[in-house]
């Protein structure tokens, strides 16, 4: 059988081991005929090799199971995929969402009594008040959020993490506000092969209470404090999809299982920074209406800083969850 992944610029595998036909194919575009009562889908490589535009689809209407596949494949393949001009509603984006893996229940938050979505699965990553008004400067919820500034993968810090997330732009500022991606496969290959042999086989415990201590805030009542008690991750984990291992980075990291807590933490310090150089990260710049999807099991992102104290900026995102703990995973 081919390797799907030899064909990153002609075409894209299906699980029938049979390949798509292609209808059009330009440079570094490839645009698949699904079936007759299907319109077609474009799947374009846009800067690193790890990011990917889909185009022609529109994720308002039902999918069916050839494009779910399409997108899956697409995702393994790359890792970050960007739908532009999609004018979704809630409903809309929780049923795409639906569509592709079980959700997340729960949001991740402080003053959860002060959300203004009416989905508990969605999260408001935005810097507004349940009435619609900016933030106030000293809010909690806005010193909390700052936190997405830091590099990290979704959800690290549950039990079971994340697998998809997907954030929808609804309101974005005039500038900044740009959010980065690393791909943590490629750093994990691009790792001497002494510090693959040290990092293999440890666990990390994770926590939003330990990254959010980063930025000095800390503060975090009784119930939040049990909510986001430190739980066991794998450092290096095995993508299923794609069968490449990957280095589990976040700033949800507090501690490495068998090391002094400093040792430990230079460790992973020096793995950021080095899998988050320059030039091996996606700045996505915003337009209205993207919707930009990435597999938390072998990325890492942060926000990037605008005014926002003056510019609203609604974003809207959905999370499936993984399999199983990555302890239980097969590595």
């Amino acid at each position: 059988m081919l390797d799907p992944f030899a064909l990153k610029n002609h075409q894209v595998w299906r699980p029938n081991q049979r390949f798509l036909p292609l209808i059009l194919q330009h440079k570094n575009e490839k645009t698949l005929n699904f079936s007759a009562e299907t319109t077609l889908m474009h799947i374009r490589p846009i800067g690193n090799d790890f990011v990917a535009e889909i185009t022609n689809i529109d994720l308002r209407l039902p999918l069916t199971a050839e494009q779910i596949q399409t997108i899956d494949h697409a995702m393994d393949q790359y890792a970050v995929v960007v739908f532009p001009k999609q004018e979704l509603d809630d409903d809309q984006e929780v049923a795409f969402a639906r569509s592709l893996g079980p959700l997340e229940e729960t949001r991740a938050v402080v003053d959860v009594h002060k959300q203004r979505l009416a989905y508990n699965q969605m999260n408001d990553i935005s810097n507004l008040d349940v009435d619609g008004s900016i933030l106030a400067a000293d809010d909690r919820r806005r010193m909390f959020n700052l936190g997405n500034s830091l590099w990290h993968s979704d959800s690290s810090f549950k039990a079971t993490p994340a697998k998809y997330s997907m954030l929808h732009a609804r309101v974005i500022p005039p500038e900044g506000g740009n959010t980065e991606f690393a791909d943590m496969r490629a750093a994990w290959d691009r790792l001497p092969a002494k510090t693959k042999a040290q990092i293999e086989p440890l666990v990390c415990d994770h926590s939003l209470i330990y990254s959010r201590a980063q930025l000095g805030f800390d503060a975090f009542n009784e119930q939040e404090l049990l909510n986001y008690a430190p739980v066991p991750q794998r450092l290096v984990r095995k993508h299923p999809g794609s069968g490449r291992k990957s280095v589990y980075l976040a700033s949800h990291i507090g501690l490495v299982h068998g090391m002094p807590r400093p040792e430990g933490m230079i460790l992973i310090r020096d793995l950021i920074e080095e899998a988050t150089r320059r030039e091996f990260v996606y700045s996505h710049v915003w337009s209205q209406f993207d919707l930009v999807m990435w597999d938390n099991r072998c990325t890492m992102h942060r926000a990037r800083p605008y005014d926002d104290k003056i510019y609203k900026r609604d974003m809207r995102r959905m999370t499936l969850t993984d399999s199983a703990p990555t302890l239980e995973q097969p590595l």
